[in-house]
């Protein structure tokens, strides 16, 4: 091989990129005997004979040996640098360099989707709230009194449980707020609902235990069930939350119960104080865990907020997880889980060997937040804001649709759910609606039983960050795709 042609023509691959000579020269040396150019047992030329042929320094020649030398790429003996055998030359074969499909575990089959690659002029997307809206200037001041406050010894790994001015603030908030039954020593603090859901399976189960899910409901706790392999069992959803039958308990007893009492998502409806009580007592009785996710409760938007499950009574077998990424913004990445009494021990321990707390200046900062009463008042500014931009969305489907759909889950949150009263799939309309710059989730989506696709045929429109001008306007649009797609 002409060590010349291999040093100019890996030059003219660099695109711009800025590299010394002796890095250069390595590199396309390395390249040159993992590619098979340069055969075992080929003996290079000489430090000085090479720089002299490529018009280099010598001791960049000399390092570019000495690193492929380190590296086992060369052997240096008597007779020179000698190529080494490296076992990346069976690559020579052709068909050994084509791509191979990508071998990942079976755990994951099924929560692979298509990347979006469409630009999106308006996003319906649920759970997304209105980050133009949040009072940046307020936020700014906590994170700077935060960081004041902080010593160099607050910078390493935290209590496992998270800071406890932020859980201190947790207690004080969900039990007026949320009628929730705590003290710090059940709070934990996460990095958000898809971690706690993660943590609850792993802790609280063991693989191919059974977990009840809602289904329709929410494609990420699914995730991390089947991510601890549990074995999922599909609970049906109607008017009134998720609806467990005694023959459900009497074949298929669950170790989890996965339930979003307050704002079933995606469908919208309110878990009843009967099915409530009735799950508490069914679990307490067969030895299994409910995990209630409240994820958007704070957005009730006719009468006062649901109170929680977990404080229904003084000893439910509850498991509370909260977020603030649908009530400050996602990128904050902090979530909680309030615990029953009897499995705070536990979880600290299991927590501080499986996970580690961080972002002390955000949890100081969030703490101080709701100590100012800054939360409530953002709350309380979102929840007219999402109710008025509820409305108007509502408006807007009835006035473009008319009976080609049929709207539900207004009561509360930061979404509706349309069902398609068309032969249409929502799978088609929500493709469709993505090329022409609209997002929106088909609730096919969030089925887990095959058999339930064709039944929840519809469209949920998150509203939280759509602005009523845009709304209407993107209905309007939506409206005429749909109406070009009918028979």
């Amino acid at each position: 091989m002409d060590l010349a042609l291999l040093f100019s023509s890996f030059s003219h691959r660099l695109n711009g990129r800025k590299i010394t000579q002796q890095r250069l020269l390595y590199e396309a040396l390395r390249d040159g005997i993992l590619d098979g150019l340069l055969p075992a047992s080929t003996r290079l030329p000489a430090t000085r004979v090479l720089a002299n042929e490529l018009r280099i320094a010598r001791n960049s020649a000399m390092f570019a040996y000495e690193q492929l030398a380190e590296e086992g790429f060369l052997h240096v003996t008597r007779r020179g640098s000698v190529v080494a055998s490296v076992r990346a030359q069976t690559q020579l074969n052709p068909a050994a360099k084509k791509p191979q499909p990508a071998q990942l575990s079976r755990r994951i089959d099924g929560l692979r989707r298509e990347p979006q690659t469409s630009p999106i002029a308006v996003s319906f997307r649920p759970g997304l709230p209105a980050l133009d809206e949040f009072p940046m200037t307020q936020w700014r001041a906590a994170i700077a009194r935060a960081w004041r406050k902080l010593e160099a010894t607050d910078l390493g790994y935290a209590n496992s449980a998270g800071a406890p001015e932020l859980r201190q603030a947790l207690v004080d908030y969900l039990k007026v707020s949320r009628g929730v039954r705590c003290d710090i020593d059940q709070v934990f603090i996460t990095d958000g609902t898809q971690t706690s859901l993660d943590l609850c399976a792993r802790i609280l189960a063991d693989a191919g235990e059974r977990v009840w899910v809602e289904d329709p409901g929410y494609a990420g706790a699914r995730a991390a069930f089947k991510g601890a392999n549990l074995s999922l069992v599909s609970i049906p959803v109607d008017a009134d939350g998720i609806a467990p039958t005694p023959l459900h308990w009497a074949q298929s007893p669950p170790k989890l119960i996965y339930v979003t009492p307050s704002h079933q998502y995606p469908l919208g409806s309110v878990l009843s104080i009967e099915r409530r009580m009735k799950i508490i007592e069914d679990a307490r009785a067969h030895g299994a865990w409910v995990i209630e996710d409240d994820y958007d409760s704070e957005f009730r938007h006719t009468g006062s907020p649901f109170a929680a499950m977990q404080g229904l009574a003084g000893d439910t077998p509850v498991i509370y997880l909260g977020t603030f990424s649908k009530t400050m913004f996602p990128a904050l990445r902090i979530g909680f889980m309030v615990v029953p009494p009897g499995l705070s021990r536990e979880f600290e321990r299991t927590l501080g060997e499986i996970s580690r707390q961080g972002r002390a200046a955000d949890q100081l900062a969030l703490a101080d937040f709701m100590r100012s009463g800054a939360y409530t008042r953002h709350l309380r500014r979102m929840r007219g804001l999402y109710s008025r931009r509820r409305v108007a969305l509502q408006v807007a489907l009835e006035q473009h649709f008319g009976d080609l759909l049929t709207v539900s889950g207004g009561a509360g949150g930061m979404h509706l759910t349309a069902r398609l009263n068309s032969p249409l799939r929502d799978v088609d309309v929500c493709r469709a609606a993505r090329s022409e710059g609209l997002w929106a989730v088909p609730v096919s989506e969030f089925c887990v039983a095959d058999t339930n696709i064709a039944a929840y045929n519809g469209l949920v429109l998150g509203y939280a960050s759509v602005p009523p001008t845009e709304a209407y306007a993107a209905v309007e649009k939506l409206a005429r795709i749909v109406r070009s797609m009918l028979p």
